[in-house]
Formats: C-alpha cells, sequence, structure tokens
C-alpha cells in the first residue's frame, strides 16, 4: 500500500472543535487538508445566500448595473456574447432569460461552426447590423480591446463579464466585471463564467429595490470592562449591504474626546442608525456620552422577527451565543451576528433576491462544475444550493435530458452532472452548433424541449463517434510525437483535429501514454489562429507550465490537471521550439507511483452511518475538493464476488467490521498486482464511502483504493 496521512496539531484540532462545534474527526480532517480559517471553514459548514461576497464587491458593477436599467428603460436593443462551451451557454441562457424577463429586446450570439473564441470583427458587424447599442459579454471578452474599440468607435457600449486571464491592459469597456482581473475588487478569483453572469443579475435585482444605493449603520453598544467605567461601541456602516467602515471604541464614560474619535464622526455624518433595540442602546449611549446626547436611533426588532421568527424575544448577546455567523468573526460576535441579522432580514424579505434567484443556481451549477472551477470558497455554496435545485425542483427544460441520462431518481452530485449531463451539454457547442443547447434552456414550448433535447443527444453520440474515428486516426502520430519526446511530453498536431476535439483527444492520449506526464494536442487552423487543449498528471501543473510560453498566446487559462490556449498560426513554430527546449529541461524520470492522501484513520467505533454525514459535510466534491480518503485496519472478509465481464476484475466483498456488514467495491480488484484475497482474511484498507441509488433505494457502500492483508486466512 502506498498512501500518506499526515499528523495533525493537537492544538488546533481542539482549537477548531471547541469554536466551530465540530466533531474531532471533523475538526482533523480539516486540518490535513489545511483548512483551519474561519473565513475557508463557513464554506464548508454553511449554504445560506448571505455567506455568499456582494457582487458590488466588484468595482465596476454599480456602472454595469446602471446601464443596463438605462437600456432597458428607454427599450434599447441588447447584444449578448458568450462562448460555445457549457460555461458560456449556461451564462448567455441566464442573462438572456433576466434581461428579457424584464422587457429587453435582447439578441444572443455564440459561436458557431469554426468561429474563434471570443468577439471577432464580423460579430461587431453582425452586432452593427442588428441596430444593438449596449453589448454584454459573458465568459468572454477580457481579452477582445480591438473588438471592443471598434464597438465603441461605433457608438456601442460594450459590458464585459468574464472570469479568464486577463492581460496587461484591460479592454476600454464600459464595465468590466471579472474576479480575475487585478483591478476587479472581488475577493474569489475562480468563479465560471456562469457564476459571474449570476452575480450581475443579483445586482439587477438588488437595484430594483430601496437597498440600492443606500446607506445605514448597524451599532451595539455594551459596557466595558471594570467598574462600569467604559463603554465599548462597535459599529459598521454598509453601503449596498457592503461593510464598507468599522469602528469599534472603548469610551470612557461621560468623558469621550469628541474631537479625536472616529466613532463619533462615524455617527454624525447623517446616516441612519440602526439598533437591535433602541431603548436598551440609548442608555447604554447615554452612560457613556452623557444623558444631554442626542442621537437618533432606528429599532430593527420588529422587522426582523418578522422575517426572521427565531429572534423574537431574544437580546443580542443571547442570539450571539446561537449565531453562526459570530463563530466565523476574528472580533466582537455581537456586531457580526447584528450584520448577519440585518444582511439575512433583507436579502429574504426580497423573493428575487432569495428563493427566486436559488432557481437560478441549477444552470450555475453545472457552468461551474462543467469548468473544473475549484469547489473552494462560495462556489461551495453556488454548486451546493445549485445541486438541490436540480434534485429537488428541475426546470422543466432539462427534465428529459435529466431523464435520459438516468439522473432524476436521485439526489445529485457534482461527478453526475461532470459525467453524464455537461458533456452532452457541451457537445453542441464542441460540433459548432451551440445554439442547439441555448435554445433547449431558452425554449418555453414542451415539444420544442423535447425535439431540442433528443437533437443535443443525438449531437452527443455524434460527438463521441467522432472523437473515437479522430483517435484512431491520430494514435501512431501520438506515438511517434512521445518518442521524439524521449517519452517526457506528447504534441499531438496533425492538423486535422477540429478544436472541438483536442481536450477528449489529450485526455484519451494522456490515459493511453502513461509514460507522458502530460499532452497538448493542437486543433486544425481556424483562419489565422489556432485553438489547444493540454491535459497532465499529478506531477505537472497545466497552468503553470503554459505561463512559460504565454509570449506565444492570445489567451490561456486552465487549472492543475487541465487548460488550454489560442494563438496565432504564425506563433506555432516558434512556440513548438520554445516547448522542446523547455520538456528537455525538465527532470522526468517517470511517473513514481503516487501516494494516496488519506484523511483519517477510522476506529470501529467510527464505522455507522455518522461518518456519512462527515463525507456529506464535505460535499460537493470536485476540483480541488477531491472526495474524502479513509483508513481502516482489521476488516475481515465474509465474502468476494465478480462483477460483470470477468476480465474487468471488477469485485464486490462483503467486509465485517465489528457487528456491521459492509458492501464494498473494488474495481480492478482482481487485475491489481498481487491480488491474493479469499473469504477469512482480515485486510487493512484505503477507502471512499459513498451512497448508492438502486431503484429508488439508496444504501452505503466502500469503494475499495488500496488493500493489503494483515493476517494468513484460517
Amino acid at each position: 500500500m502506498n498512501y500518506t496521512l499526515n499528523r495533525t496539531a493537537p492544538d488546533t484540532v481542539r482549537r477548531m472543535c471547541e469554536k466551530y462545534n465540530i466533531s474531532f474527526l471533523c475538526a482533523s480532517i480539516f486540518a490535513r487538508r489545511g483548512i483551519t480559517t474561519g473565513d475557508e471553514i463557513r464554506f464548508y459548514l454553511e449554504s445560506g445566500l448571505n455567506y455568499l461576497h456582494s457582487p458590488f464587491l466588484f468595482r465596476d458593477m454599480e456602472e454595469a448595473v446602471d446601464r443596463i436599467a438605462s437600456a432597458l428603460d428607454e427599450k434599447e436593443s441588447i447584444a449578448l456574447f458568450g462562448d460555445r462551451d457549457a460555461d458560456g451557454i449556461t451564462s448567455a441562457a441566464l442573462l438572456a432569460q433576466e434581461l428579457r424577463s424584464m422587457g429587453g429586446s435582447v439578441f444572443v450570439h455564440l459561436p458557431e461552426g469554426d468561429e474563434p473564441y471570443g468577439l471577432t470583427m464580423d460579430a461587431v458587424g453582425k452586432i452593427k447590423d442588428e441596430g444593438a447599442s449596449l453589448v454584454i459579454t459573458v465568459d468572454c471578452g477580457i481579452s477582445c480591446n480591438a473588438e471592443i474599440d471598434a464597438l465603441n468607435q461605433a457608438g456601442i457600449d460594450v459590458i464585459v463579464t468574464d472570469h479568464h486571464i486577463a492581460g496587461e491592459e484591460l479592454p476600454d469597456a464600459l464595465a468590466v466585471i471579472n474576479p480575475k482581473a487585478a483591478s476587479s475588487g472581488y475577493p474569489f478569483e475562480h468563479l465560471a463564467g456562469c457564476a459571474v453572469t449570476s452575480k450581475l443579475i443579483w445586482a439587477l435585482r438588488f437595484s430594483s429595490t430601496p437597498l440600492y444605493r443606500s446607506r445605514v449603520i448597524l451599532l451595539h453598544s455594551q459596557p466595558g470592562p471594570g467598574e462600569d467605567t467604559t463603554t465599548i461601541v462597535q459599529a459598521v456602516e454598509l453601503y449596498n449591504l457592503v461593510p464598507v467602515n468599522r469602528v469599534v471604541e472603548e469610551l470612557p464614560n461621560r468623558a469621550v474626546d469628541f474631537s479625536s474619535s472616529r466613532l463619533v464622526r462615524l455617527l454624525t455624518r447623517n446616516i441612519p442608525i440602526m439598533v437591535l433595540d433602541k431603548d436598551t442602546e440609548l442608555r447604554q449611549l447615554k452612560a457613556a456620552f452623557g444623558s444631554s446626547a442626542d442621537i437618533s436611533l432606528i429599532e430593527l426588532r420588529g422587522e426582523l422577527e418578522r422575517v426572521i421568527p427565531r429572534v423574537k424575544g431574544k437580546s443580542l448577546f443571547s442570539l450571539t451565543t446561537e449565531s453562526r455567523a459570530a463563530l466565523y468573526a476574528d472580533g466582537y460576535g455581537e456586531i457580526e451576528t447584528l450584520l448577519s441579522l440585518f444582511t439575512s432580514c433583507c436579502i429574504y424579505k426580497y423573493p428575487s433576491l432569495s428563493r427566486e434567484y436559488i432557481r437560478i443556481l441549477d444552470l450555475v451549477a453545472i457552468g461551474t462544475i462543467a469548468d473544473m472551477m475549484p469547489l473552494v470558497d462560495e462556489n461551495r455554496i453556488l454548486v451546493k444550493l445549485g445541486l438541490r435545485e436540480l434534485s429537488l425542483r428541475p426546470r422543466e427544460n432539462l427534465i428529459q435530458l435529466l431523464s435520459s441520462q438516468n439522473l432524476l431518481s436521485h439526489p445529485l452530485c457534482a461527478q453526475d452532472i461532470g459525467w453524464y449531463l455537461s458533456p452532452v451539454i457541451n457537445a453542441s457547442g464542441r460540433l459548432g452548433c451551440p445554439q442547439v443547447a441555448l435554445d433547449l434552456l431558452l425554449s418555453e414550448d414542451k415539444q420544442e424541449m423535447y425535439d431540442l433535447t433528443m437533437k443535443l443527444l443525438s449531437l452527443n453520440k455524434e460527438r463521441q463517434k467522432r472523437g473515437e474515428d479522430a483517435w484512431n486516426e491520430s494514435r501512431s502520430d501520438a506515438k511517434a510525437s512521445l518518442e521524439s519526446f524521449g517519452s517526457k511530453f506528447l504534441l499531438l498536431d496533425t492538423g486535422k483535429t477540429p478544436r472541438g476535439l483536442t481536450g477528449s483527444l489529450a485526455s484519451r492520449a494522456l490515459n493511453e501514454f502513461t509514460s507522458s506526464p502530460a499532452v497538448i494536442v493542437l486543433s486544425r487552423c481556424e483562419g489565422d489562429r489556432i485553438s489547444a487543449s493540454i491535459r497532465s498528471r499529478e506531477s505537472l501543473n497545466c497552468r503553470d507550465f503554459l505561463s512559460k510560453f504565454s509570449s506565444f498566446f492570445i489567451d490561456f487559462g486552465g487549472h492543475k490537471r487541465a487548460g488550454g490556449f489560442s494563438m496565432k498560426i504564425e506563433n506555432k513554430e516558434g512556440f513548438k521550439k520554445a516547448l522542446e527546449e523547455e520538456v528537455m529541461k525538465m527532470d522526468i524520470g517517470g511517473e513514481e507511483e503516487e501516494s494516496l492522501p488519506v484523511d483519517a484513520l477510522i476506529s470501529e467505533n467510527d464505522m455507522n452511518l455518522n461518518l456519512m454525514k462527515v463525507v456529506e459535510l464535505f460535499e460537493p466534491y470536485g476540483e480541488a475538493n477531491k472526495p474524502l480518503v479513509f483508513l481502516f485496519s482489521g476488516a475481515k472478509i465474509v465474502d468476494i464476488i465478480t462483477l460483470g465481464d470477468p476480465s474487468k476484475g471488477n469485485i464486490k466483498l462483503t467486509l465485517q467490521i465489528g457487528r456491521t456488514l459492509w458492501p464494498c467495491l473494488w474495481w480492478g480488484g482482481r487485475n491489481s498486482e498481487g491480488f491474493d484475497y479469499e473469504a477469512g482474511d482480515t485486510i487493512k484498507l484505503v477507502f471512499r464511502l459513498n451512497r448508492n441509488y438502486y431503484k429508488g433505494m439508496d444504501s452505503v457502500q466502500l469503494t475499495l483504493l488500496q488493500c493489503e492483508k494483515e493476517n494468513p486466512a484460517r
């Protein structure tokens, strides 16, 4: 067995148990995964919308919202321009549906056929012909400087919403909403394009409420330490519900230096000051400022109790002891509790910002998973809520597609989307007709939905066949390339590969030629440019690797194990030469057996259904958040059964752990090196725990990853 079980600091684990009210097992897993701060942990423990980052943290969001609102009011024609993949298609569908529901006149453009990614001068011409006065890009646009300049010269405003890497110079757009832009102001850069679009939608809805551009101060005061000689006052100023100023001061009672107090300067700015209980706060403030102090306060209790019934009759101190938000606060918990309650109240009293907003997160989940965004930070909440919608209340447009993929009978996980749903949506774009998937998502006619679903499924089958044919044609070229690089790399450049198949071919080649740490597949020439995909093993970070050649690219991006780029055809030979030089410098002596990281050593007492609750706490799993892996010693094999084709070596074991029998699947087990197991053996096993859904029933089972015999069979 080759696994790693890192040690944890007991003090750190105990502190996390106490602070976040979690089990020792959960805390130890967090610690092993390096997740130790409140800012990180809250996205695993929470799923409320109030824990998402505000869209108004984007520096240009107000500019974008105001321009779109003006276009809607003036009945201007709006052109949307997106991308052909699942992220781009869901982005375009979300925004088109939203703007049309607001009465907007909207045209949607996606790259068709072999048209390149992003805005082109041809697209600019079409937009002019349509008479659009506002263009909004979704999942693209950040590198289209020349095209945006051309639109500006034609008097057409442009709003860019994107999530790809920005160049040294941002496009001259009216607003740029991109978390990867250095000047964006947004605290999380790994949003998918569809998630960025959803942020714009929320901000648009927010702008139609009285909350937009509102500025308020939340305040709480309490006696300071000692013999009632000081008062601690906590205040936070909000603009568009975003904290923009925080002040905490300990004031000497009736001896405040008004000239030097930040708090006094904040409270005298003619901004509404809101508190939970007006009379309680006034008494404490008069202790600090004197009985003659004239401070106007607005009491929130009535409104909070109406929207959040659990507030009824409780003091702020009492609410703080049970507040989730206070768990993650580094400072005074009371003001964080009041801030959380006020923000939640404002959001949840408007269905468009809460219940109705959650309804659109199904497409955000699909696009985020399809684009392999890391499932950390707020992506966890967006995807978790989106998967819940897909499972419990799937939109009518997707029901036939979900049914065809057997995804209607059980709660969905990220793997279901990544394996069975997003590839079908991607298929239309891969074959140059993304409009099919877009039309399906936007259709309001049941028969049309059915017809488009059937067409999409047909396109997916065609994509699979083309992929198989392309691989059969390319396999010998791939082998020759690997040999030319001394088995240290594989570059496939046949000049025949359609851009829609580069990713699947790269994955296929990586699986076939296991000595290569990475594979790049170049597409056939499309005008004056080519595009490419890269796939890699654990030993090579795709995005970091591509950054070495950025001077050759028009744009590039990716993650640890996957990426892509486009470049002008004139740069191809220079890139290939630079790639060869870089690979020759790389010290790659073949892939060593990867050590499997284990999240926890499980005792017999832990082996119960509560362990499944721990697994579910860390869902959704995906990029940057792999499924939990456990280690257990002392399981007895009761039975071994071969599953399906014996040549594949798949087996099902029944394991006895304590008094409980556990079903356990071992894919390819009989074909594993040194397999020598039989009923009666006691084993140490590395495994995952998951639910199995079959005919409407679910059960918990183990998936064995590695094992070793602990004693001979008796």
